[in-house]
């Protein structure tokens, strides 16, 4: 029986409530059940993380504590979730950071092109001080406690025409999510960039109402993009973050003890994330490579050399101090 979270407004008067015991394996009693969302299937990476995170939890607590995982976002979407979260109604989440600019606009700045060197580059930033300082903005806009943070990873971009330069996109239909910086930086780029829903991508691209698309090579391969696609480009230019987290509420029930424990197992959990990731993405490139696609490795510099527009615009809106502290973060 999974924990139930009471709505925010039954209990904000009462926040030393601890969790339900819903009864132990062992027979003890006192198994706390937490419900975690993920948008994928349990064997896509964020699944495989939830099952790590589940059995280090189990581990730590002697059975005591586990997570049901919801694959699918079989209780929302992406942003509901995190609204789910912030209201007690849904536990946690294992999913992309790409709503939470919805919260803080801060979170906005992970859409800006070329923002990171390399993954190492990502890590100092969101793992240090500037990730504590994000983290905090967000659990008090949002409710919202962020417990570590894993990858969808730097992103790359499909075709049927090989692209090596900047020159190669000049208008070509882009799609891209519906985000204002991801359409500036493909304005700058000089391709036309088509804001729509993931759901449509594959037939659009079947149908050549888009020429191309950006995402992570390890989705490119699971959504059978390669089937209607003939080229794919590390143009690494966005990193997709995403954040283990859990409702502010939720955590707030657990005893210090438990709340200690959910850390523990987060914190393991993250490492083996990254690490699912890279072996989907490693994976992802061969499998692509064995279906006959052409990988390129274009050059950044290139498309780096157009974006100065797109940081002109956003930087007064995003933050300019905290831009410059980002791109000049040691790693």
């Amino acid at each position: 029986m999974t924990m139930v979270i009471f709505m925010l407004a039954a209990c904000s008067g009462d926040k030393e409530e601890k969790p339900k015991d819903t009864g132990s394996k062992e027979g003890t009693g006192k198994q706390v059940v937490l419900d975690l969302s993920i948008p994928e299937p349990e064997d896509a990476k964020f699944g495989l993380t939830a099952k790590a995170f589940q059995e280090e939890l189990e581990k730590i607590t002697d059975g005591q504590m586990t997570v049901k995982i919801h694959p699918n976002n079989s209780l929302g979407g992406e942003r509901e979730v995190f609204e789910s979260m912030g209201m007690g109604a849904v536990d946690m989440a294992i999913q992309s950071a790409g709503p939470m600019g919805n919260w803080n606009q801060e979170f906005n700045i992970l859409d800006l092109p070329f923002l990171f060197d390399n993954r190492e580059h990502v890590y100092a930033v969101l793992d240090g001080e500037i990730g504590d300082e994000l983290n905090a903005m967000f659990e008090e806009a949002a409710n919202v406690k962020i417990l570590g943070w894993i990858e969808n990873g730097f992103v790359a971009t499909t075709s049927n025409q090989p692209i090596q330069k900047v020159e190669d996109v000049a208008k070509m239909k882009i799609r891209v999510q519906e985000n204002e910086i991801q359409i500036d930086t493909w304005k700058a780029f000089g391709a036309d960039p088509t804001p729509m829903a993931w759901t449509e991508v594959f037939t659009a691209l079947q149908q050549g109402v888009i020429d191309g698309h950006s995402n992570s090579l390890a989705t490119i391969k699971s959504s059978k993009i390669y089937e209607v696609q003939e080229s794919v480009a590390l143009l690494e230019d966005r990193f997709s973050a995403a954040p283990i987290s859990i409702g502010t509420a939720s955590f707030n029930r657990l005893t210090e003890e438990q709340q200690k424990s959910l850390v523990e197992a987060a914190q393991i959990a993250v490492e083996k994330g990254r690490q699912f990731n890279q072996d989907k993405i490693e994976e992802a490139r061969a499998f692509l490579e064995a279906e006959g696609l052409t990988i390129t490795e274009p050059d950044k510099d290139s498309f780096k050399a157009k974006v100065d527009d797109v940081y002109n615009k956003w930087a007064p809106k995003l933050g300019e101090d905290l831009i410059e502290r980002i791109q000049n973060y040691e790693y």
